[in-house]
């Protein structure tokens, strides 16, 4: 027969163990669905950056209508517009949007002080490949659709606009975020993390050191990742190109500086 003491001990083991295991299993679990939604932000990332330049392609390379429809392509991931008040989807769909974009000259745009939580950057970035400033002369390139290579590739003629989004996709599962953010810091080559590990409480020294020879990243990018993550905010920068040929002659008012409104020059 089991005596009292003996059960009390295999109890106390029992629940040390659930509190080491328990951190561990959370995290898989929140994680799992994280890595899943950021599935979902690289599909979002890929339709918008074809919307941007199929926009683009119509109107000069002009950027105003790019920032819109990558915005109006990533808004279904950014924010979840559909619930609750009345009106027609549509009208859901452009008030969530009017409240997220900058004003026509400048259409940065910005997450929502207040309802999108503490992400005060701008939702993505957008990078024109091609044609370059330089490219495009006089008022209008007036050989846009010439047969002949003007793209660099010798398997394609006519001028193409090309675009590199980098969508700052907010992780949104609690906890998972915070994790999967200070992971991604370490292996980026960004940052250590030597404090108690979040996954194993009994360790207190987690050792998530930087990775030795880490993947590459852009300057610009990896300094705008450590700003936003050690201000709380926890995003993860999804690219996503895409090209095709100009529907339109490229002007050259519209490449007076080479990426859209909010992104760095030199990305």
């Amino acid at each position: 027969m089991v005596s009292q003491r003996s059960r009390s001990k295999e109890s106390g083991q029992a629940a040390v163990e659930a509190a080491l295991t328990l951190p561990l299993t959370v995290f898989l679990v929140l994680g799992t669905l994280q890595l899943f939604m950021m599935l979902q932000g690289r599909i979002m990332a890929e339709y918008a950056a074809f919307q941007a330049v199929r926009a683009g392609s119509r109107n000069h390379g002009d950027c105003v209508p790019m920032m819109h429809a990558a915005l109006a392509g990533l808004l279904p991931n950014v924010v979840s517009y559909m619930g609750g008040g009345g009106g027609q989807p549509g009208q859901k769909l452009a008030q969530a949007w009017s409240q997220r974009i900058g004003s026509p000259d400048n259409p940065d745009p910005k997450y929502q002080s207040g309802i999108d939580g503490n992400h005060t950057g701008p939702i993505f970035w957008m990078a024109r490949e091609r044609p370059l400033t330089g490219d495009v002369s006089g008022q209008e390139d007036a050989a846009f659709d010439d047969p002949r290579d003007l793209s660099g590739d010798p398997n394609n003629g006519g001028l193409r606009l090309e675009v590199r989004l980098v969508y700052w996709y907010a992780l949104k599962i609690p906890f998972a975020d915070w994790v999967i953010s200070r992971m991604i810091l370490a292996y980026f080559g960004l940052q250590d993390y030597n404090y108690a590990n979040p996954l194993m409480l009994a360790e207190r020294n987690a050792g998530w050191t930087a990775a030795g020879s880490p993947p590459t990243l852009d300057s610009l990018i990896r300094n705008e990742l450590v700003s936003r993550v050690m201000s709380g905010e926890y995003v993860f920068p999804i690219h996503a190109t895409y090209g095709m040929r100009m529907m339109t002659p490229a002007k050259s008012v519209h490449f007076s500086t080479q990426n859209c409104p909010g992104t760095p020059n030199g990305l």
